[in-house]
């Protein structure tokens, strides 16, 4: 859940979200390069990212964490407005797994 704040003028509570181009913008402050070369640079990772899991491979970043693709059994499920029993297939999704340095520092 994302960490939120009160705004003092319309007493609404805002939420602290980065999007890809905030983060673009502070790949390319923090190495300073243009945005459009940081833009490439985030692109490349998820589709190289991307890539790799389609091939069922894992990605690890050391001190960042593991990509990895789980696989999810076929299972029983409900149709919420009818209650009748529906087949759901079996399927694979992407996880991600955080290293300890990431856990400790979003827990400092």
């Amino acid at each position: 859940m994302p960490r939120t704040r009160e705004n003092p003028h319309t007493r609404r509570r805002q939420e602290f979200r980065m999007n890809q181009a905030e983060l673009i913008e502070t790949i390319a402050t923090n190495a300073g390069i243009r945005k459009s070369d940081a833009a490439k640079v985030v692109q490349s990772v998820v589709e190289g990212i991307s890539a790799a899991l389609a091939r069922g491979e894992e990605v690890r970043l050391a001190g960042f964490g593991i990509f990895e693709v789980a696989e999810r059994a076929a299972r029983e499920g409900r149709n919420p407005r009818t209650g009748e029993a529906v087949r759901i297939a079996a399927s694979k999704t992407p996880r991600f797994k955080p290293a300890k340095q990431l856990r400790d520092v979003v827990n400092v």
